[in-house]
């Protein structure tokens, strides 16, 4: 059972990390862009913080799935 929750959890950071990488703005517009009226965006450190964020968050995904595929072996 621990290895279903490492492979699913490995699958749903790889998304979410490949969401955050080509899509940054996604997460800003979800927590703040609804507030603005008019034409406002995120901060260009915001959006490379969110590029470093998901490829940190990719990395943890793949460990997790190396892990879960370690214990189907």
């Amino acid at each position: 059972m621990i290895r279903v929750g490492y492979l699913l959890g490995g699958l749903f950071l790889l998304g979410l990390g490949i969401v955050n990488v080509i899509y940054p703005s996604f997460a800003w517009y979800i927590r703040e862009g609804w507030k603005v009226d008019g034409d406002s965006e995120p901060s260009d450190m915001y959006l490379a913080l969110s590029k470093a964020g998901g490829v940190a968050i990719i990395l943890f995904g793949s460990i997790f799935l190396l892990i879960g595929f370690a214990y189907l072996l």
